[in-house]
């Protein structure tokens, strides 16, 4: 098993709260976290039909009957469940006595909002960041890690990625949008999915997504939802504190794991994906995903926005998750350092009060060094930033 960054998190949150929830993407390795994490505790996955049915049928005898050390997977399955673990937890208020996890967040969320706010530590488990693949596998590359994606069976089993994804958006994005949102044109469904990987790192326009898949304006946003409580999809913000300026509004689209990116945009190898048009979409999508993942296995919530004002002055990442390291960083595929990349870096610096020396580079470069009064550094280094 390839360690998971998130797994003292996890430890740490059990000694504090009553339960601690992991939620996160299907096959991004949840239920491996919490069975290696958690491996005193009883397990029971709710995924078993017979299992599920138990907890339908008789949810106070399904919780009372086990001790309350115990770990739920697909606990979203069994809505009742949850007003039975805050009665159970609430009894002894002991932390740990529970840990839930789920890949339907939106439902997962729901319950917990309802039942449990204010008894549970929240975790987001994504697919392995880059550098906990690398720790499996000291050859990967961050280029090939950027085409092969994170999802760890693709590092257990050496399946290859194409027939992963194919099977993953069959088997599971597929069939969420049809068992909750009643989709039946998966036809267009599956264009949308095409059409949201082309945008990628672009600004949202859900009135020309409506238009090239051919679908209403409501689908879309249905839809779109729909991909971001499944893990696929998230919107990065623009940064919007400054009053002074008329600053863009609209949120930007990127992908959760770039090998499932890749494979949308039809990249199969390496070298198309060194030569494609997309590279440039790719890597900026590399970066901004692995610095929400870096959080989010540190257990912080990320903070993250780009830049965009009135004239076009525009920043690839602004980092405002912890005040006093903030950052910027402008994102370039390029190995070859030009000072254009700086061009709007000092000025959203100076107006944002972010320091000089928290301006970044982030290329594809071999060095690191300082160039017209940024920090230019190459992926490796800015990956083990923490």
């Amino acid at each position: 098993m390839i360690p998971r960054n998130m797994a003292s998190r996890a430890l740490q949150l059990s000694n504090w709260f009553p339960v601690v929830s992991v939620t996160g993407p299907r096959q991004s390795g949840k239920s491996t976290l919490v069975r290696e994490v958690f491996s005193d505790y009883t397990y029971v996955n709710l995924e078993n039909p017979q299992t599920r049915q138990q907890a339908l049928s008789d949810p106070v005898g399904f919780i009372r009957n086990r001790p309350n050390r115990l770990v739920i997977d697909e606990v979203q399955l069994a809505p009742e469940l949850f007003s039975m673990i805050q009665v159970a937890s609430d009894e002894s208020n002991e932390p740990g006595q529970y840990v839930l996890s789920g890949s339907q967040n939106f439902l997962l969320l729901k319950q917990i909002t309802q039942s449990l706010a204010g008894r549970v530590g929240l975790l987001k488990l994504l697919p392995l960041s880059f550098l906990e693949a690398r720790a499996g596998d000291g050859n990967l590359t961050s280029d090939s890690f950027m085409l092969r994606g994170g999802y760890p069976r693709l590092y257990d089993v050496d399946i290859p990625a194409e027939t992963f994804y194919s099977a993953y958006i069959e088997t599971y994005v597929e069939r969420d949008v049809r068992d909750y949102l009643g989709v039946k044109n998966l036809s267009s469904y599956r264009t949308l999915l095409g059409l949201c990987a082309q945008c990628a790192g672009s600004l949202i326009n859900v009135s020309r997504l409506s238009s090239d898949a051919g679908v209403s304006r409501e689908s879309i946003n249905s839809w779109l939802s729909m991909l971001e409580s499944s893990y696929i999809v998230f919107r990065l913000r623009p940064y919007h504190a400054n009053l002074r300026k008329r600053l863009t509004k609209t949120p930007k689209l990127y992908f959760y794991d770039t090998g499932l990116l890749c494979y949308l945009l039809r990249i199969r190898t390496l070298s198309q994906l060194l030569t494609s048009p997309y590279l440039g979409v790719v890597f900026e999508n590399f970066v901004v995903e692995e610095r929400m993942k870096t959080h989010l296995n540190a257990g912080r919530e990320p903070d993250l926005y780009f830049y965009r004002d009135e004239n076009k002055a525009e920043v690839d990442l602004v980092d405002l998750t912890d005040p006093d390291r903030a950052f910027l960083a402008e994102i370039k595929s390029s190995q070859t350092y030009r000072s254009s990349f700086t061009r709007y870096l000092h000025a959203v610096g100076d107006e944002i009060g972010i320091p000089r020396e928290r301006r970044f580079v982030v290329e594809r470069a071999e060095g690191n060094f300082e160039a017209d009064g940024a920090l230019v550094r190459n992926i490796a280094t800015w990956l083990e930033m923490s």
